[in-house]
């Protein structure tokens, strides 16, 4: 009987020990690949995003932040599509490279390292493996690295190939070579215009070799069409040797850089004489400091690695010094045509600023930059002060497409800036960047509020014709997230103002007190005047309680989400709504609930092999970075018990799911503080 326990008790630990190998807190793994049921995942360092393809070599699609111009897409500014330039050709004794004559071909990104590897075998030939890197401390760089491995004698031939999509303009390829006495370097390069001609793009590669100059492969350079062209070498191999070499190249456009094609040159040239071993200890370096910011759960292997995916996805679409701002997709891709919404300042920007401040920052730079496009869109509107513009791209101008009655009356994103604003400053309590340039943007803000509001009777400051947060109730009054956020910004403006002892107009505390914020006779928070319980798209009422604060009696918050996750539709929502939930529940003492919304939050949105988050249940266009923000939110400010107050971070009464064993917040805002949380009380706090 003992030796069948001991049996049995052996079996459960190998069952446990390779249910935790699969699923490892920071490697997703994908050992089948479908081509047909397929979504990348995406390297990226803030600048340049790569997403991945189901074939070997092949990447989907290269996005250049700041990069934009219009191409059809609704009359707008878009993200271009911009120059590819790290797929590659490769072949085994002339016998061309596919998912069709290889196995056991896997892909996995590695969170911890900022990196996506794949490996195949070639029939018995070859063994391969090679990995992509956005450079993380490179902005407008990547590479490719290959390992080969010879299982006889054999000849390799890789072509690295730089392709310039259609609806580029006026392309123009070209190949040189650098020969000095210490190194040879072949220069792949192309140029475009974009497809107004507005900007001009280029991208240049190079390979970079192990083998001294003398013995490295030499290059050819071939041009298929007007847009793709290659550099090629060959290289013989002994049976049960290995062979490795990388493709490093630089992306970058005027909007970058005056002269982007010697820029992207030099930045190659630059790359290679670095040498393979300088670039990736760097990168690595740049990452494990990202990472000492960190969410470490016990208890939940696949919440883990899920958070960890959510976390890589917002460092790596974000960049200190960039002073770009974040898209509802990232840099996964054109979706939204690149535009910043209220997703950056609501959803995406909290738990950044809390782990890694400085990725914050660029954020609200960006807005404080097109300060006064956005005043001139007040003055459009017939308004004072900014009113900042629904979609926001390079110009700062209002970027909606005109079927969308979102980018003349979804107002509430003006106090979404100033509101942002002030919590960066509560945060890092940078007093110097919130004179520069926080207070400028909340001082113009709460202006603009002060003449958006329609004075109809003593204490009725009416709020009129606006698209509210929940965007299916379009062209109503007095909506509740509308009204609470210009109050806020306008009590934010007086709490700056008697800060930086400058003074205040009086209107703001008059307008603000003067807000209303409805009610139905039952006491339940009205979601605009003519609400009678129809379904809602996102939260809107419960953004109150928070990220708000307008509503704070826990009666109040709970008679609030009472009502209102019962208005939610099953599908064609967006993920913050449960996260939301989920984090309300979790600060009122609901575990159960809390923890059902954080699974509904995301789960439902998930695609394969990564697990990438799309925008709505069953959704295919991920990556969603708005939903993996909320999401994060949940877990830090929910779960986490963390605010952000005017006295900085503070940490609340808050419940976790019951087998969650401990959560730990790990480098915490700019003191790097770790908070430890066990806490799993149950019932109504």
């Amino acid at each position: 009987m003992k030796n069948i326990f001991n049996v049995l008790l052996i079996a459960l630990l190998c069952s446990a020990m390779a249910s935790y190998a699969q699923i490892n807190p920071w490697l997703i793994k994908a050992d089948k690949i479908d081509l047909q049921n397929y979504y990348g995942i995406s390297i990226a360092n803030g600048i340049i995003g790569v997403t991945s393809a189901p074939e070997p070599f092949k990447v989907k699609s290269t996005v250049l932040a700041g990069a934009y111009d219009s191409y059809g897409r609704g009359r707008v500014s878009n993200f271009i599509n911009s120059i590819n330039l790290l797929n590659l050709s490769f072949s085994v004794n002339g016998q061309n490279v596919s998912e069709k004559n290889i196995q056991r071909f896997n892909q996995e990104l590695n969170m911890k390292k900022g990196s996506f590897h794949s490996s195949f075998d070639f029939g018995t030939k070859a063994s391969v493996s090679y990995t992509y890197y956005a450079l993380r401390h490179l902005p407008y760089s990547v590479m490719l690295d290959v390992t080969v491995t010879a299982h006889e004698d054999l000849e390799i031939s890789a072509a690295g190939i730089m392709e310039s999509p259609d609806a580029l303009r006026e392309v123009q390829n070209y190949y040189s070579e650098i020969n000095r006495s210490h190194v040879k370097a072949g220069l792949l390069s192309s140029t475009a215009k974009s497809p107004t001609g507005k900007i001009n793009i280029a991208a240049s590669s190079t390979f970079i070799f192990e083998e001294p100059k003398a013995s490295q492969p030499e290059m050819s350079h071939a041009s298929y069409d007007h847009n793709r062209h290659s550099m090629r070498f060959n290289k013989k191999l002994k049976g049960g040797s290995t062979y490795r070499f990388s493709l490093a190249g630089t992306l970058l456009s005027s909007s970058h850089h005056p002269d982007p094609l010697n820029e992207a040159e030099r930045l190659t040239l630059f790359a290679k004489l670095e040498g393979r071993e300088r670039l990736l200890m760097k990168h690595h370096q740049a990452w494990d400091e990202l990472w000492e910011s960190d969410i470490i759960l016990e208890g939940d292997d696949q919440a883990q690695q899920d958070i960890h995916s959510m976390m890589y996805h917002l460092y790596s679409f974000s960049r200190e010094g960039s002073e770009y701002s974040l898209s509802p997709m990232g840099l996964s891709g054109l979706g939204y045509n690149g535009h910043v919404f209220w997703d950056t300042d609501i959803w995406m920007m909290p738990p950044l600023l809390l782990l890694r401040p400085e990725l914050a920052k660029p954020m609200l730079n960006y807005r404080f930059n097109r300060l006064e496009a956005a005043k001139k869109n007040a003055f459009e509107h017939g308004y004072k002060g900014a009113m900042y513009p629904w979609e926001s791209a390079d110009s700062g101008m209002e970027e909606t497409p005109v079927w969308a009655l979102s980018g003349p009356f979804e107002h509430h994103i003006t106090g979404c800036v100033a509101f942002a604003a002030w919590n960066y400053y509560c945060v890092t309590r940078d007093q110097e960047w919130l004179k520069e340039k926080g207070w400028p943007m909340i001082a113009a803000t709460a202006d603009f509020w002060t003449s958006r509001v329609e004075r109809n009777g003593p204490g009725k400051y009416d709020i009129k014709n606006v698209v509210a947060a929940d965007e299916w109730a379009e062209n109503v009054d007095n909506n509740a997230f509308t009204n609470a956020v210009a109050k806020s910004n306008l009590e934010i403006a007086v709490k700056a103002a008697a800060l930086l002892n400058l003074i205040a107009n009086p209107e703001w505390s008059l307008v603000a007190r003067n807000i209303p914020i409805l009610q139905f006779p039952d006491g339940v928070t009205k979601e605009h005047a003519s609400y009678a319980g129809e379904p809602i798209k996102q939260a809107d009422v419960n953004l109150l309680a928070y990220p708000l604060k307008v509503v704070t009696a826990p009666d109040q918050i709970r008679r609030d989400l009472n009502y209102y996750q019962g208005r939610v539709p099953a599908a064609n929502t967006p993920a913050m709504t449960q996260a939301i939930f989920a984090l309300l529940h979790a600060r009122t003492g609901d575990a159960a609930q809390a923890a059902h919304y954080f699974n509904d939050a995301y789960l439902p949105n998930l695609n394969p092999p990564f697990r990438v988050i799309a925008e709505t249940k069953g959704g295919t266009n991920p990556y969603f970075a708005t939903g993996a923000g909320g999401v994060l939110q949940a877990v830090m400010m929910g779960f986490g018990g963390l605010d952000i107050t005017d006295e900085g971070i503070k940490k609340l009464k808050s419940v976790m799911p019951v087998h969650w064993k401990k959560l730990t917040l790990k480098g915490i805002g700019p003191e790097k503080k770790q908070y430890i949380i066990t806490l799993k009380e149950k019932g109504p706090f």
